[in-house]
């Protein structure tokens, strides 16, 4: 089951309601993605530890084979 960028925007909105949210369907088949995610509280932890926060914000919906979303190429960091 595809994704729309939107509903992957508003899942991320959720957890970071103040964020540069960029969403870039790769494929045109509504599961292969990148994100790019601009958010203050990223500011001090790692690369690692921001990319950990943006996937919990997406509730699941990358688990498994049975996940809506198949691949997000993730770009995370504090605004400058």
């Amino acid at each position: 089951m595809a994704m729309e960028a939107h509903d992957i925007e508003a899942l991320i909105r959720t957890t970071f309601p103040n964020a540069k949210i960029t969403i870039t369907d790769l494929a045109g088949d509504g599961n292969h993605y990148a994100a790019e995610v601009i958010d203050e509280s990223f500011r001090g932890l790692n690369r690692v530890q921001q990319q950990r926060a943006v996937y919990a914000a997406l509730q699941g919906k990358m688990d498994g084979a049975n996940g809506e979303l198949h691949a997000l190429a993730l770009t995370t960091k504090a605004p400058e």
